[in-house]
């Protein structure tokens, strides 16, 4: 039996590097089996629903948009502005809790099964790869091979393959950003009138290519903290890829007609040959392992090869392996599983009470009060009008709790669908309505005769209850 410290040696390096702290390139065998398989159509309907819906409308409207630069945002078909930021924010928090206890209960699988960088690399990039290279054995001799006319061919077309498709990941990208519309339009029209857009789709079309032909399995080792979160989060109940060590160890070559006395691995090292990240998943959870099951289905069709059980790499847990037990719900789960439901409770009760509308009311800035004639006063007030629907909002104010005129400085308040518009009017009350210097407003705003918001303010006078006594 090893040493403790020298069973553990694996984690002083990561097998992208090699010993003079050297970039190793990692060559995957070509997965396949039935979890590939499974893996291969789910990836299909997220590409196609990646691609596709920034083509659906509702009203008029993309389905999904995150304009920052405009500060609009748009999930299926709601709108949402500045001022509804804190709804937005309490949903990426729900969507960390969530990450947070899928990752207690099932590991890393998200990695695997939903990363749109793994799917994108696995399912696109690496399929190109395979297509114009071959296999791994291919790709590793090919990239000994000298510059000749063969390898130039291969590279060239790669590369130019990788590039098309980066453009149109990018493309599509950056319609979530700005709309499909804005993006042909950057497609279509002459770069000049839109250098913004053309600077943008560049700089993405470049990272992207740039993460996809170097980068790769990097991103998810050095870039993405999802791997140190599963550290912190993974317990020996967690369900991740493992290796069943019970079984598995010690580890013996397979003989034809060979009783078996020792453990059922046979040491054929496949499973390290089609990790796309390079690791041995016999030496344990390890940060690298991405979840993609592709060992799992490389030991199964070697272990029926042999007519050796399968599973011997499975989706387990660690106590499930040592102590041969299924998952049990613990109190982490619950205490995650209570956190998650209280914050999707709370976030639905703010969609179901959001108001499509917004209004602000500010007295204006530097001024008290006027008179008007020998009975009446005045405050001048600003407005700030946010319609968050779909159609224009022809605005009329009115005092709700005093006898009260409303008159508007200058031409009626209509807001723009999915506008803001500003106006100002006076406040104008009779004396004989006011018993304070400070008077508390409620202002309803209408519209089309129906009252979609009311609005408090102060109203400030020189009447106070003892000159008004007096």
């Amino acid at each position: 039996m090893e040493p403790e410290e020298q069973q553990e040696s694996f984690r002083d390096s990561i097998a992208t590097i090699d010993k003079s702290g050297k970039r190793a390139w990692i060559y995957p065998k070509k997965p396949s089996g039935r979890l590939f398989n499974l893996r291969a159509y789910l990836s299909y309907v997220y590409i196609l629903v990646f691609f596709g819906l920034p083509f659906l409308k509702f009203q008029g409207e993309p389905l999904f948009l995150f304009n920052v630069m405009e500060k609009k945002f748009i999930l299926f078909g709601m709108i949402f502005w500045p001022q509804d930021f804190f709804i937005f924010g309490l949903g990426m928090l729900i969507f960390i809790v969530f990450i947070a206890l899928f990752t207690v209960v099932f590991g890393r699988v998200f990695c695997g099964w939903a990363c749109p960088q793994t799917i994108f690399m696995e399912m696109l990039f690496r399929r190109i790869e395979y297509w114009v290279d071959g296999d791994y054995n291919h790709q590793r001799a090919l990239s000994k091979a000298p510059w000749d006319r063969k390898k130039i061919w291969k590279r060239t077309l790669k590369y130019t393959l990788f590039f098309l498709l980066s453009f149109v990941i990018a493309n599509v990208f950056l319609s979530y950003l700005i709309g499909m519309e804005d993006v042909l339009k950057l497609v279509q029209e002459p770069i000049a009138q839109h250098k913004g857009g053309f600077i943008s789709m560049s700089i993405f079309t470049g990272a992207f290519f740039f993460v996809y032909s170097y980068m790769r399995e990097q991103i998810c080792l050095i870039v993405c903290p999802y791997g140190r979160m599963q550290g912190v989060l993974l317990d020996k109940n967690s369900i991740v890829v493992a290796y069943d060590y019970e079984r598995g160890e010690p580890r013996h070559k397979f003989k034809k007609n060979e009783e078996r006395g020792k453990g059922d691995c046979i040491d054929c090292g496949l499973c390290v040959k089609v990790c796309p990240t390079g690791i041995d998943i016999r030496h344990g959870t390890q940060l690298e392992c991405v979840n993609c099951t592709a060992c799992i289905d490389e030991c199964d069709h070697m272990m029926e090869s042999v007519g050796l059980p399968p599973k011997l790499i499975r989706y387990d847990s660690e106590n499930g392996i040592k102590n041969k037990t299924k998952l049990s719900i613990t109190t982490r789960m619950l205490a995650y599983s209570a956190v998650l439901l209280v914050l999707m409770g709370i976030e639905g009760f703010l969609l179901a009470t959001r108001s499509d509308y917004d209004a602000t009311v500010l007295r204006a800035k530097g001024m008290l009060y006027q008179e008007q004639g020998v009975d009446s006063i005045s405050n001048l007030y600003t407005i700030k009008l946010v319609n968050k629907t779909r159609d224009s909002l022809p605005v009329e104010l009115r005092v709700e709790n005093y006898n009260a005129v409303i008159r508007i400085v200058g031409k009626p308040i209509v807001v723009k669908r999915e506008g803001v518009s500003e106006g100002t009017f006076f406040v104008v009350m009779s004396k004989n309505e006011l018993f304070d210097r400070k008077s508390k407003l409620q202002i309803g705003v209408y519209s089309n005769h129906e009252k979609i918001k009311t609005v408090k303010t102060n109203f400030l006078s020189n009447i106070s209850r003892k000159s008004k006594k007096q």
